[in-house]
């Protein structure tokens, strides 16, 4: 799920624009629908949460007549600002805002700017211009403890990392320790326990979505602790949890996208990710707009493994690696969660 850059136009104060006219196309009519999105604190090229927002209006634009203005914009004191200037200039049918940062913000911006339309990922903002969209961060969460509960006890060399299954002790990184995060955290938690009620999982947080070598230094100790896997939710600044797993020799998983894909480098070390097809949600909602059918995508809307909106996939490098119990575990553990027998801590918007 590899993302480019693309847009038109400029974007508010602090923010950083790339710019590019939608694909020709036989879809949406002949005017051109103009989208802005505006980034998470972690910015775009994240390889997992923007990118993937930014990939689903990409695709769209395949179809219909878009052109896309992304607006890179990392302080959150800057969200206010910037929404309101892009809803001000006129220029934009549909305004994408990339996670639950931009949620204050947006409380005070949509009344404000009632004829503009608004796309919120990760959050929702009850006003009938807002199409606030959530994945079931929770369920996929819980499918990557059930990942690491399993193999912590498994025996599992490759390349330069291997397991101690004699232990069962297992790792998470987090960005900002708030509600959002706190529902990766303790569902991960929960899956693994699912597995093994006797595994131990350290936990720690950044304080923030882009550092990396914060995030290094936390999956290091985990790791030195014992911990055989380490499932970070920290964005950008993920990638240390990786270089961590890769200098003491053992494992990690990934969030938002396939990371053993959008990450190659760190391919051998990057058991499976915990994937939300955030590019699906964002492409209902350009096309909703490129074909004027608003009433179809607004509102709040939260999409889970029912929907086959999240899930968890094996790394690259482990496809049929891995021991059987992984797949019957997962499977298992995915059909009880439909089912209701598996009761998933917290919800798709967070921990209360």
């Amino acid at each position: 799920m590899l993302a480019g850059c693309s847009g038109d136009g400029g974007g508010g104060d602090g923010g950083d624009t790339d710019s590019s006219d939608g694909g020709d196309s036989d879809g949406g009519g002949s005017e051109t629908t103009n989208i802005a999105i505006v980034s998470s604190p972690a910015g775009f090229d994240d390889n997992a949460f923007n990118d993937l927002a930014l990939e689903g209006l990409q695709t769209a634009a395949e179809e219909y007549d878009i052109s896309i203005n992304q607006v890179e914009e990392t302080e959150q004191s800057q969200y206010q600002s910037v929404q309101a200037e892009l809803a001000q200039s006129g220029d934009y049918d549909l305004i994408v805002l990339v996670s639950y940062n931009h949620t204050e913000a947006l409380s005070q911006n949509a009344p404000e700017y009632d004829d503009q339309y608004w796309m919120l990922i990760n959050d929702h903002v009850d006003e009938p211009n807002v199409a606030g969209y959530t994945w079931a961060n929770h369920q996929m969460s819980y499918l990557a403890g059930v990942l690491a509960g399993t193999m912590t006890t498994e025996e599992l060399s490759h390349d330069d990392s291997s397991t101690t299954p004699d232990s069962a002790q297992v790792g998470f990184v987090g960005g900002v320790d708030g509600s959002l995060i706190n529902a990766f955290e303790r569902s991960y938690v929960a899956g693994a326990e699912w597995v093994n009620e006797n595994v131990d999982v350290n936990v720690g947080y950044i304080g923030n979505y882009t550092d990396t070598d914060t995030a290094a230094d936390i999956a290091s100790s985990q790791y030195n602790d014992g911990a055989d896997i380490v499932y970070h939710a920290a964005a950008a600044a993920g990638r240390g949890v990786f270089e961590a797993a890769q200098e003491n020799g053992r494992f990690a998983i990934g969030v938002d996208a396939d990371q053993s894909q959008t990450l190659p480098d760190f391919q051998d070390v990057i058991l499976g990710s915990a994937v939300k097809y955030i590019n699906e949600g964002t492409r209902e909602v350009a096309i909703g707009v490129a074909e004027d059918n608003w009433s179809e995508v607004s509102g709040a809307n939260t999409l889970g493994l029912e929907d086959e909106a999240v899930d968890c996939v094996i790394g690259q490098a482990f496809q049929d690696q891995l021991p059987d119990a992984v797949d019957q575990n997962i499977s298992e553990a995915k059909q009880a969660i439909i089912d209701g027998d598996i009761e998933v801590p917290c919800t798709a918007a967070g921990c209360n």
